[in-house]
């Protein structure tokens, strides 16, 4: 009885202590590598049981096994397993647009934009979904348009390619044109712009010039007293030996304005009494040159001395409205010299 009571006393301790070893090498519920999942709530798991692993929706498994196994130590057998994010297929860009995006996989976003002169239609930004495609489809870019030209009165448009309907697209042109005697105020070029309307439409007027009046030492070919037309004419003259510098036609222009007037240029004395010149090809003494004039922009060359080589070269001189200045480097001889001596002349001597 004794032997007994014994045994009974020692078999809940020896119950107790079973117990506690199993649960010491239990395995816990693992943590796992990102994008990787188990199922189940369960806590813990005894030696030898089997937990299969699986990715997360978006991720598809590379490498392996994809099961883990409890050990008799309570510690998870390793696994290689990876959870790779799923990707999309490369998105086409719309046509007359663009796409942009830094990445195609599970999550990612990818934009879309259209050239000037495009309106997206659709979606503008599309996400990878977890079955590898995009939420959206690919939008459209449809040119932006405009309706018919406004056309002002007593005008009309040429447009730079034919057109079919009552639109046009972004980009189409015309020339305006006015009916006689009309003439375009404004710019006369018209284009469909990216906002959908056409530049600003100019006028059509009617445009004249007042009377433009003569010019110095001029005249002129018509001196109506009266208000001249669109693209009329007048021309003008010099008196005397002046000479025109200009056109010698103005016009009236469309802004309501002459273009430039013309003007009369005088001539030059040369101012020189005893020397021999070259003008107009050919040498001469300034006695023979009679009158004493040459013409606006007329060219007469001089003759100076060099005296370290003994010769003489010619220096050229430009008539400009009157003034012809003469070059420094000439000596104006005496009386004597010109006409006893003038065989030393630098014009007479060797040439260097």
């Amino acid at each position: 009885m004794e032997r007994m009571l014994t045994s009974l006393l020692l078999c809940p301790f020896l119950f107790f202590t079973i117990v506690t070893s199993e649960q010491d090498n239990v395995c816990f519920r693992p943590e796992l590598a990102a994008n990787i999942e188990m199922g189940g709530l369960q806590r813990y798991f005894s030696p030898g049981a089997e937990l299969a692993l699986s990715c997360k929706q978006g991720y598809t498994p590379v490498s392996g096994p994809r099961k883990i196994v409890c050990g008799a130590s309570g510690q998870w057998t390793t696994t290689k397993l990876m959870c790779i994010p799923k990707r999309c297929p490369y998105p086409d860009p719309p046509s007359n647009g663009e796409v942009y995006y830094e990445d195609i996989v599970f999550q990612s976003t990818i934009n879309y934009t259209c050239e000037e002169g495009y309106i997206l239609t659709g979606n503008s930004s599309a996400v990878c979904l977890a079955d590898g495609t995009w939420s959206a489809a690919v939008p459209e870019c449809i040119p932006v348009s405009c309706g018919l030209a406004p056309i002002p009165q007593f005008g009309m448009i040429i447009y730079d390619k034919r057109i079919r309907g009552n639109t046009t697209d972004y980009g189409v042109t015309g020339t305006y044109r006015c009916l006689p005697p009309y003439v375009i105020y404004g710019d006369a070029r018209a284009e469909c712009t990216v906002n959908g309307n056409w530049t600003k439409t100019p006028e059509c007027r009617v445009v004249t010039c007042r009377p433009p009046g003569n010019i110095d030492r001029g005249y002129i070919s018509n001196n109506d007293q009266r208000d001249y037309d669109y693209l009329e004419t007048v021309k003008y003259g010099c008196n005397g030996d002046y000479i025109l510098e200009g056109s010698q036609e103005i016009v009236c222009q469309q802004n309501g304005k002459w273009s430039e007037k013309p003007s009369c240029k005088a001539p030059c004395s040369v101012d020189i009494q005893y020397a021999r010149i070259f003008y107009k090809g050919r040498k001469m003494w300034i006695k023979d040159l009679s009158p004493n004039r040459v013409l606006h922009k007329d060219i007469v060359s001089v003759y100076c001395m060099d005296n370290a080589r003994k010769c003489g070269y010619a220096v050229q001189t430009q008539c400009i409205d009157g003034k012809l200045k003469i070059p420094e480097c000439f000596e104006q001889p005496s009386s004597i010299n010109y006409n006893l001596y003038s065989s030393s002349l630098p014009s007479e001597i060797a040439q260097c």
